[in-house]
């Protein structure tokens, strides 16, 4: 029986994927882009409150691996898996311990937070492959490593250590796999309806095409939830708030 090349472990609120291809330092081919995306739309149905995507030692992903498969097919595939971390609702968290490159590097920036090893490294060598990455993915760099970063990258090739990355706020904190764990637990004890609205909001403040209409509907559900009587009388109380999402 062969190996899964995404390992899926599911922690109550918590779900843990693990890119399992470490002889080939984690390149994502096709087949583990579709199980990264069959384990996103089971982790929607399983109302997860956090997700960790991390990788087997000793990289977090080296890029990506197209032997077999139409450059076009495996890049649709890839597109739909990044903007299905940007859709889920629950908070998700790239773990970095070693290279984060090309379509790695792409992962990284489609994770709503990041927690790295001080010598990680993130970077896109595009330019000395002779490839020019996508618009959207040259978008998102941008704006979760920051303006210069993303030039110094993108047109010099230049690689970032995680620890350079957190000086700047792109990376959030400095840690491992357990940190990035005990993180996830953290934020699975927040209000999900509050998460919810906000990455919606969020994602439509970084140019996704979400409706103006369905930030309204996130920010009015969560006003009237059970969740926000819960999180007031718990402040009133002095307690740590229960919440169930509803």
């Amino acid at each position: 029986m062969s190996k899964s090349v995404v390992l899926v472990d599911w922690r109550d609120d918590v779900a843990l994927l693990t890119l399992n291809r470490p002889e080939r330092r984690n390149a994502v081919d096709l087949d583990s882009l579709q199980l990264i995306r069959e384990a996103q739309v089971e982790a929607q149905k399983r109302k997860v409150r956090a997700l960790v995507l991390t990788g087997a030692a000793p990289a977090f992903c080296a890029g990506a691996d197209l032997a077999g498969v139409r450059e076009e097919v495996f890049h649709e595939s890839l597109s739909e898996v990044l903007r299905g971390f940007t859709q889920l609702s629950c908070v998700t968290i790239a773990a970095i311990d070693g290279p984060a490159l090309g379509a790695g590097a792409q992962l990284v920036v489609a994770c709503d937070v990041r927690v790295a090893t001080p010598t990680s490294v993130i970077g896109v060598p595009a330019a000395k492959l002779g490839l020019v990455v996508n618009h959207w993915t040259i978008e998102r760099i941008v704006r979760e490593l920051s303006w210069p970063v993303a030039r110094n990258m993108l047109l010099t090739a230049s690689n970032y250590s995680a620890e350079e990355l957190a000086r700047l706020g792109s990376i959030h904190r400095l840690g491992t796999l357990d940190d990035a764990l005990a993180w996830a637990s953290d934020i699975a004890k927040l209000a999900p309806l509050t998460i919810r609205g906000h990455k919606v909001a969020l994602e439509s403040s970084a140019g996704e095409p979400i409706i103006d209409a369905l930030v309204t509907a996130c920010r009015e559900e969560a006003l009237a939830s059970s969740d926000a009587r819960e999180g007031r009388e718990a402040f009133m109380e002095k307690r740590q708030p229960k919440f169930t999402g509803s």
